[in-house]
């Protein structure tokens, strides 16, 4: 039935369901807004730093465990490296967890509503960040201290797993259709300015501690300076949590819960353009009042008293509440089960594993790109190292990370998702080839070169994408839950690579393990052509085409 997957597609004309296009609302919400997508409103603006900070605190985790891992080394162990078991856990405790959370969250967001979770998610974050900090070192023994942040980094992820479906599918929810997909590019650009922040915040800390440790000799104290690093991602935390936990039910979704009910086609089109430009910051009540069919409101003395008529309107909202949910886990794997849906879950699912094989393989293990271009702190004190893995990693940041984000904010409603993808894939497959076949030969300055290409490609491309599909290309009803899915599916390829890289590398030698990533990116450019290109398209109007179609075909028979 290729009507309804067609966003352009007529309705057929029925006596009972007026003809609807999908072009009256995409008028509706370009007349009078002449704005430049990546020209936010200030409600825009209010919901993105609401929803902006779970993917800067991501962001900012993955960074600085790495240098705190390199710091437990001289409270630790006297400078020696970690027993590679217990780093392997630390290092892909947040990503464990990021998967528990992805699944729980997503799928309490469809069936509890956003209002009821968002939020929760947050306080798991600090509540893990503060666990975190009590890491008793001194008290107990070496591996004891790293199983507690290892055990607490775990707790930490599954709140950082739980924000990837919540954000979206909040921002998803309010978004203007025109700038939907900026919005959430914008948001998904907090992962770099995690990153950058990150590095930044290392050295300047380690520049405080300066004195104590490189002239006093007290290199214990860098216990303070890993402690202050993860406890700054507080600040953020604490920032945007009365937000999140006061933040009203969107129109959209609330019309989303009243299930498979009829709606007339103009009917539901007026919906959706109300839902299409929902303020976040004003709470969005329906009227409880029975009203004519002219549109005029009934006196409540003209049909029963106002504590009766309350008491009906309470007791009939929660017998609807309770029908959306006793049949949304039905209604989840009817959706699922024909093909063309499936089949765009696979796609979204399937891409994001390949994408983070290769992405976290290289960020999660950039050690090797430090050594590659001297700022590996392979000599001097242990200060000098510290402080010089830290320029190394802002200097890689800098270059990469932010200005590919930015590209795809500001081209991805001109572009469309899907040619980002595409190219971000095989872009970054060029340069994964180049780099496995030049690794030994390249000089410094080619290879700086050749690594922020690959960044930038990565952002300018799936990284940013993969992220945004899910969000934009599942109904309302079901989107949490799948975006849950297919950024759980991201972890699980993270965890792959950062716990096989070091083992690979050496069995294998790290070229031949950049050639498996350069096929993951090849992978993922052709899994993309399962995806249909989402620019404009309101997955709500072919759901609601799709479930008329299905009534009609359903009567006839």
């Amino acid at each position: 039935m290729s009507g309804p997957a067609r966003q352009d597609a007529l309705v057929p004309p029925h006596p009972e369901h007026p003809t609807a296009h999908k072009s009256n609302l995409e008028e509706y919400e370009r007349e009078g807004d002449v704005r430049l997508p990546f020209l936010l409103s200030y409600r825009e603006v209010k919901l993105l730093g609401i929803a902006g900070v779970g993917f800067f605190l991501d962001a900012y985790d993955l960074f600085i465990i790495n240098p705190v891992a390199t710091m437990l080394q001289y409270r630790l162990y006297g400078g020696h490296s970690l027993p590679p078991g217990l780093e392997g856990f630390i290092k892909a405790g947040a990503n464990i967890g990021s998967v528990i959370g992805q699944f729980a969250f997503g799928y309490s967001a469809d069936y509890f509503g956003r209002k009821a979770v968002y939020g929760k998610e947050l306080m798991l974050i600090i509540f893990a960040t503060i666990g975190t900090l009590c890491d008793p070192t001194g008290a107990l023994s070496p591996s004891g201290a790293l199983i507690w942040l290892g055990v607490w980094r775990i707790i930490l992820g599954i709140g950082i797993g739980g924000d990837h479906p919540m954000s979206a599918s909040v921002a998803t929810d309010r978004a203007n259709l025109r700038r939907r997909g900026t919005l959430l590019s914008y948001i998904f650009a907090n992962q770099g300015w995690g990153s950058f922040v990150g590095s930044l915040a290392t050295i300047i800390v380690l520049l405080c501690y300066k004195h104590t440790m490189e002239v006093d000799g007290k290199t214990s104290k860098v216990d303070g300076v890993w402690r202050i690093l993860v406890g700054m991602s507080l600040i953020p935390a604490f920032g945007t949590l009365y937000q999140r936990l006061t933040l009203p039910e969107s129109t959209r979704f609330t019309e989303a819960r009243k299930g498979n009910a009829p709606i007339a086609d103009e009917e539901s089109i007026e919906e959706l353009k109300k839902k299409a430009n929902a303020d976040p910051g004003v709470s969005e009540k329906s009227v409880d009042s029975p009203a004519h069919s002219d549109g005029t409101q009934t006196p409540p003395s003209e049909t029963e008293s106002p504590a009766e008529d309350e008491h009906a309107t309470a007791a009939r909202k929660a017998a609807a509440l309770a029908d959306a949910k006793k049949n949304h886990f039905r209604e989840f794997f009817h959706y699922f089960s024909e093909w063309r849906h499936l089949k765009i879950l696979l796609g979204t699912c399937g891409c994001w594993f390949l994408l983070d094989i290769a992405f976290y393989g290289i960020n999660l293990n950039q050690n090797v790109v430090l050594q590659q271009i001297g700022f590996d702190g392979s000599d001097g004190s242990p200060w000098h190292r510290l402080f010089k893995i830290g320029i190394g990693n802002l200097i890689v940041t800098a270059l990469g990370f932010v200005p590919g984000y930015y590209a795809t904010i500001l081209t991805i409603e001109k572009l469309g998702r899907k040619w980002i993808q595409i190219q971000g894939f095989l872009m970054a497959a060029l340069f994964l080839g180049i780099l496995a076949g030049k690794f030994h030969t390249l000089s410094t300055a080619s290879f700086v070169v050749c690594f922020a290409f690959l960044q930038f490609f990565f952002n300018f491309g799936a990284n940013t994408t993969t992220y945004c599909y899910p969000a934009e290309v599942f109904p309302t009803r079901f989107r949490a839950s799948a975006h849950g899915m297919s950024a759980a599916c991201g972890k699980a390829g993270a965890i792959i690579s950062a716990l096989a890289f070091n083992s690979l590398s050496k069995k294998i030698g790290t070229p031949h393990v950049l050639w498996i990533f350069f096929g993951c990116c090849v992978a993922g450019a052709v899994l993309t052509l399962l995806l249909p290109e989402v620019r404009d398209r309101d997955p709500d109007i072919i759901y609601a085409e799709e479930q008329r179609e299905y009534e009609r075909a359903h009567r006839a028979q």
